[in-house]
């Protein structure tokens, strides 16, 4: 499948571009220079071909985070089969500019040169000035007009071969690009399509979220996880905005990692860094399994336990993950006995201690994600499971409200992801959450549910499961 890679410097547009050929919001894009930093990808189809479109980060060197992501930017266009330069039309062309465009042209793989920010027809004349760079395919458009994308689209479309098997549709538009770019009076907020739930079918794909402080190692422990640089690493906090997913095979499993931005206090999050936890925020509520990471080589932080926390809301499997123990701070019996006290509401979430920049034990993860992603998934026998509630019952009898006796009439698993329990009793909205959480404990005496959280929820009968379950480990 052909590779094609958005270049430039920052600040130009690339990934507004990104988000119109994909026709959804999947770059963070804002006013901050620098807001691309690691390589996005995005399966879509061009004049009915499918391609891969890269949005990379912008060519600058300032300071270290910088030329890491001018590095990988320009690998990026290394590998990819097509090219596209995108400048500033409302500033004057560069020197800088000008090298990159002829470095990139030395490549000898098609290259277009987009002049972006052409909102009008009197700012075509700003186009001409670009001219003295030779390029052979010049695309003068706006973006946020949808203004020239669609002879842009056609010229990328006669580059990319049609897929095996493809029947050409009876009817098409003159210049063979989707309809849906032709209009540039339309908005763009309009074209992307309002998010709508529907029952997801199932698949062997494993979605994993890897969350943090800033500066933890997160990006680090995702290059480790699937052995290549995918995400920048720099010394500076806050080197990751964007999401940044990879996908590797394991074990007839599909891993999904995603990176997300390391998270600060409320009070110290600027900028783009508010996108970022927005982004992160939508990636959770997609997922599967969180690794949370903490830095071995500190005391734990309050923040340590509040980003802990969102795998908690959002009842998420998990996986604690003390990253830099070739520098840890106290030996391991002090160091979990610590976290156990502090992440209490995690106590089901197994612990393994790894180094990411070394890669020691980071290879046991993936093994520990197929163990925990088996328990989040798993059913419950009924039959087993009315024996285990009947059993806890008599053992220790449901504390009674105002001389009344609450009785569970028989439980039954409605869900999965992570296992879901309805208690069906007489009186639902009295029991205890302490007599919750020692039913959850007999159930993990009797199954192996490692790694994930066990929702109860208690109802009466003929009550609808018209309420969010409750937490029974919280």
């Amino acid at each position: 499948m052909k590779k094609i890679a958005i270049i430039g410097l920052p600040n130009v547009g690339k990934s507004s571009l990104f988000n119109r050929i994909a026709k959804q919001r999947i770059a963070i894009t804002s006013d901050f220079s620098g807001t691309t930093r690691d390589i996005k990808s995005h399966l879509v189809h061009i004049t009915d071909k499918p391609c891969l479109i890269l949005d990379t980060g912008g060519l600058d060197s300032s300071n270290e985070l910088f030329e890491n992501v001018r590095t990988m930017s320009m690998d990026a266009s290394k590998k990819a089969d097509i090219i596209l330069m995108v400048v500033d039309g409302k500033m004057l062309p560069s020197d800088e500019e000008k090298k990159i465009f002829y470095t990139l042209q030395a490549r000898k793989k098609p290259i277009a040169l987009i002049i972006n920010k052409i909102d009008n027809d009197k700012e075509m004349e700003n186009a001409w000035e670009f001219d003295e760079f030779g390029a052979d395919f010049v695309f003068p458009i706006s973006v946020s007009h949808n203004r020239g994308v669609s002879a842009l689209l056609g010229w990328i479309g006669e580059l990319l071969p049609f897929p095996e098997g493809y029947k050409a549709p009876e009817e098409s538009n003159e210049d063979g690009t989707e309809e849906a770019f032709d209009d540039a009076d339309e908005d763009f907020e309009d074209e992307i399509e309002p998010e709508v739930e529907v029952e997801k079918p199932e698949t062997n794909q494993i979605n994993i979220a890897i969350i943090g402080r800033v500066n933890v190692g997160k990006s680090s422990l995702l290059n480790a996880l699937v052995g290549k640089q995918r995400s920048v690493v720099s010394s500076i906090e806050g080197t990751t905005i964007d999401p940044v997913d990879e996908s590797i095979d394991y074990e007839g499993k599909v891993l999904n990692f995603v990176d997300t931005a390391g998270l600060r206090r409320r009070g110290k999050i600027e900028g783009i860094e508010k996108f970022a936890l927005m982004r992160t925020k939508e990636m959770l509520e997609r997922g599967n399994i969180v690794l949370l990471v903490l830095d071995a080589s500190e005391t734990f932080k309050e923040l340590d336990e509040r980003i802990a926390s969102l795998a908690d809301e959002n009842h998420l499997a998990c996986i604690i993950v003390l990253n830099k123990w070739d520098k840890a701070l106290e030996d391991y019996d002090t160091t979990v006995a610590e976290l156990r006290y502090r992440f209490k509401f995690l106590s089901y979430a197994p612990v393994i201690t790894v180094s990411a920049l070394t890669k020691q034990r980071v290879s046991k993860i993936k093994d520990m994600i197929l163990d925990v992603y088996t328990n989040y998934t798993q059913r419950i026998p009924t039959s087993r499971l009315n024996e285990i509630i009947k059993d806890a019952t008599i053992k220790h009898q449901i504390p009674s409200e105002k001389s009344k006796i609450i009785k569970i009439y028989f439980a039954t698993q409605y869900g999965t992801k992570p296992p879901r329990i309805a208690l069906v009793m007489n009186k639902p909205r009295s029991l205890h959450f302490s007599y919750k959480r020692y039913l959850v404990n007999k159930l993990r005496d009797n199954f192996n549910l490692e790694g994930s959280p066990v929702l109860l929820y208690p109802r009466g009968r003929g009550e609808k499961d018209n309420e969010e379950p409750t937490n029974a480990d919280a």
